[in-house]
């Protein structure tokens, strides 16, 4: 129950967090009794709003009110989410060109709806119990404790034959490492053992060794990091899609920042359209395809038309970006390892 509530509550502090960046927009008539000048900056008022610094000229002062723009601000965004999804999902390109020049009032912005996604994402695996194991530690010794049962039985079955592979693989790799001249530590059992924990950079040194003694709590923190600073994806991932357009001059940084905020809320919401059917029993045959073609599609449909390229333009660039992205992957889960050692 409490993973429900706290699922429900950051799905809505998410919606709270993308508003207050989105503030809301289109045209409004002023009502009776609103006041001649505004209440924030005193400026006379023409319309609905001041024209200094924005505030609307009527001011609600009642609870059903207050309610109303909870509800209106998590889960509303002035109608404009319903607009951007489809144009997110089906045509990518032309959503993120829009938005370039200049089709700002009538989409969610790229960072409000990223930071929804990942805030829902997050509501969505708490609702249903994807998260880290917690239990790792009191996990491995019932594991061994299992082998070594199945051990001693006497039977020679597949649990006797992984510890013997195991234990010639070390002897192989302890023999190779003194042939190289590498000094290689030994247990009492006579087995070679790698000393993670000195390797002489001592922040690292110190991160390793709190994997070592709490690999739940490390793993926990990692899963949080995760959502907490996935918004590095997107400075980490600016530099390598400039560099598939480095010598087109009609594209800068923010055509990039633009194109990949889109482009990560897409997959953001993949993940948790594939948790969800997964969670309520549809076929692997359905989902698995679904998470191996829906990315490559949408990624070549996106820079196809965001960048205005041709099939060959745009089919070269997908592949040099699907290399990237592991790149860009790998260097986000370093940064969350460093996070999470501190």
């Amino acid at each position: 129950m409490s993973d429900i509530t706290e699922g429900l509550g950051t799905a809505v502090e998410g919606g709270l967090f993308a508003r207050a960046i989105e503030p809301g927009s289109g045209a409004k008539e002023r009502q009776p009794g609103d006041p001649e000048a505004c209440l924030n900056c005193g400026k006379r008022l023409v319309g609905a709003y001041c024209h200094a610094c924005g505030q609307t000229a009527h001011i609600y002062r009642t609870i059903g009110a207050f309610m109303h723009d909870l509800l209106h601000g998590a889960l509303h965004f002035e109608g404009r989410l319903w607009r951007t999804l489809p144009m997110l999902v089906f045509r990518p390109g032309r959503l993120t060109r829009r938005y370039i020049e200049g089709a700002r009032a009538r989409f969610v912005s790229p960072m409000a709806l990223f930071l929804f996604s990942v805030f829902l994402m997050f509501a969505v695996f708490q609702l249903l119990g994807i998260s880290t194991p917690t239990n790792i530690a009191q996990d491995a010794p019932e594991a061994r404790a299992v082998l070594s049962e199945e051990l001693n039985t006497g039977d020679r079955g597949d649990a006797e034959r992984l510890a013997e592979a195991l234990n010639g693989a070390q002897q192989e790799f302890s023999q190779a490492m003194q042939e190289e001249g590498v000094a290689v530590p030994i247990d009492e059992n006579g087995d070679a053992r790698l000393n993670l924990s000195s390797t002489g950079v001592g922040w690292l040194d110190a991160g390793i060794e709190k994997w070592e003694e709490n690999p739940s709590l490390m793993l926990y923190k990692l899963q949080a990091n995760s959502y907490k600073f996935s918004w590095l994806l997107i400075p980490i991932s600016i530099p390598f899609v400039w560099l598939i357009f480095a010598w087109k001059r009609r594209f800068r940084g923010y055509d990039h920042a633009i194109f990949v905020t889109y482009s990560l809320s897409f997959m953001t919401l993949l993940f948790i359209t594939v948790s969800i059917l997964h969670a309520v029993g549809v076929s692997a045959a359905v989902t698995v395809p679904l998470v191996l073609l829906a990315p490559p599609i949408h990624l070549y449909k996106q820079l196809r038309y965001a960048y205005e390229l041709s099939r060959f333009s745009a089919i070269w660039r997908l592949l040099v970006l699907s290399t990237f992205i592991w790149v860009i992957l790998l260097i986000f889960l370093q940064v969350l390892f460093l996070l999470g050692g501190m």
